[in-house]
């Protein structure tokens, strides 16, 4: 088996200056690590009743998906406003510079269902706390919150502690 974190690529600068952005194309091209990374994710929550899987926009739609598809339950993505067709809650949340809002179609969750928020990455917490809102207002229940990987550094998990939060792989400082 690989190491998945070997499979990650870091490019520096990108999207801006002083940002060390961790591309996972490099993980997800490679089928075993692919395939190592979504039974990992599975094994963490073999202990858990999911009824359905949320995927956040954009990549956290490809583990969300294959982990839906494995454990025969539905995938819901959640979305930037204005991507989704039919009515929808909107969450919104703080950036390190400005606002940003997440959407879910309002009839995507039966209420007490159990979900897993699937995400790639674990920064500020910011995008997972609007998601978690948007799931809790359809009186769904979080079941957890996995993440191929966290950054420790930003203390997002921080910001999670009434949540069971699985991560792949870390990273303690930017680098």
């Amino acid at each position: 088996m690989n190491d998945l974190k070997s499979l990650i690529r870091t490019i520096p600068d990108f999207p801006k200056k002083g940002i060390q952005f961790k591309d996972i194309t490099t993980l997800i091209k490679d089928p075993q690590g692919l395939r190592q990374a979504v039974a990992q994710m599975q094994e963490r929550f073999a202990d858990e009743t999911i009824d359905c899987v949320i995927g956040i926009e954009s990549r956290g739609f490809i583990f969300a998906s294959i982990l839906a598809y494995e454990w025969g339950v539905g995938m819901v993505p959640v979305r930037k406003p204005g991507k989704l067709p039919a009515k929808t809650l909107s969450e919104s949340f703080t950036l390190e510079y400005g606002m940003d809002s997440l959407e879910i179609h309002s009839d995507a969750l039966e209420p007490n269902s159990r979900v897993l928020i699937v995400d790639d990455l674990l920064a500020t917490g910011g995008t997972v706390l609007a998601t978690i809102r948007l799931v809790e207002r359809l009186q769904a229940r979080v079941a957890g919150c996995c993440f191929l990987i966290e950054l420790d550094f930003l203390k997002g998990r921080n910001h999670l502690v009434d949540y069971r939060v699985e991560s792949l792989i870390h990273y303690a400082a930017e680098a």
